[in-house]
């Protein structure tokens, strides 16, 4: 069962799954993070888990002459055997990010048919950050320059289109295409309705599902799909969830994701701003309270970012699942 059959089932049977995203180890770690991380979540009944993908970064290095020396390395590769590990270890369907960053169309198509080969067929269809350094997001040269490109050559090769063209009685392949969506407007968007016209787009290219960035103000959810309900956005409309859990986060995750935290969160975080374990539990007991709304207005699945942390994810879904 693919990741869209899955929403769609939870959908039908009117209930909300769990799910969560994992970011892949540090280049020369193990598995061992990663599972720990799968063995404390796996109680709640995870449909699915994302993977994510990390592009290149420059790293320089000063040489014993004092010069410097500028590579590009990637410090979190692996994303698609990571991916094929835990689908394989523990039987839960898994969801590998693919970016435009750094790929060719070329690239972009090989990956797509090692995935296919592996039987891994669901993708979640990013653009990606700009690259280190770089003030705006610049494609590779034989690359896609937006999410909405992404998918069409995903939903191409479904069709049996390669980017040299077609090829004759080919394997077909059955990705399942999620995009992300941003309740509160991509940060490189002019207006919130350029915003949402390209997530129509990338939707009539053949999106089926919508993960959205992370909030805290619910409201703010539920007038993005109200929006997208009025455009004709009528895919399902995952919401992502992430627990604040330090005193940083009040400024780190809007300046880093583009959120709003509510004034009544701040105000209880900041009043309890030194003693760590209180705000760690407000940010929990916050999220809950989210989820619980999201559940009873029907949503098919919570999307949980955990960053590899999953204590705070595990005190919420025992809380609500």
């Amino acid at each position: 069962m693919n990741v869209t059959e899955i929403i769609n089932d939870a959908l039908a049977k009117q209930t909300t799954r769990f799910a969560f995203e994992l970011l892949p180890p540090l280049k020369g770690d193990g598995m061992e993070g990663i599972s720990a991380t799968i063995d404390r979540l796996r109680p709640y009944d995870p449909a699915y888990i994302n993977v994510t993908f990390h592009r290149e970064v420059l790293k320089e290095t000063q040489r014993a002459d004092g010069t410097i020396e500028r590579h590009v390395v990637r410090r979190r590769p692996g994303t698609v055997g990571i991916a094929t590990a835990i689908r394989e270890r523990y039987g839960i369907e898994v969801v590998p990010h693919l970016i435009c960053g750094g790929h060719s169309r070329y690239d972009i198509e090989d990956a797509l048919i090692d995935l296919d080969f592996l039987g891994l067929h669901n993708v979640l269809a990013l653009r990606g950050d700009a690259f280190t350094g770089e003030k705006r997001f610049i494609p590779h040269p034989e690359g896609h320059a937006h999410a909405v490109d992404l998918v069409r050559q995903i939903v191409a090769m479904n069709r049996g289109e390669f980017v040299d063209g077609e090829v004759d009685e080919c394997h077909h392949s059955a990705f399942s295409v999620g995009v992300a969506g941003y309740p509160e407007v991509h940060g490189d968007a002019e207006s919130a309705e350029s915003d949402l016209r390209y997530l129509k787009e990338k939707v009539d290219a053949g999106a089926e599902y919508i993960v959205t960035q992370l909030f805290y103000d619910n409201s703010r959810f539920f007038d993005f799909v109200k929006r997208c309900r009025e455009i004709g956005i009528n895919v399902p409309i995952i919401p992502g969830i992430k627990p604040l859990a330090t005193i940083r986060h009040l400024t780190l995750l809007p300046a880093t994701f583009g959120c709003h935290i509510p004034e009544e969160l701040s105000r209880e975080v900041t009043n309890h701003q030194e003693d760590k374990v209180a705000v760690r539990q407000i940010g929990i007991d916050w999220a809950i309270s989210q989820c619980r709304e999201l559940i009873a207005a029907g949503v098919p699945v919570l999307h949980f970012y955990s960053m590899g942390k999953a204590e705070n994810i595990s005190a919420i879904a025992k809380a609500i699942f």
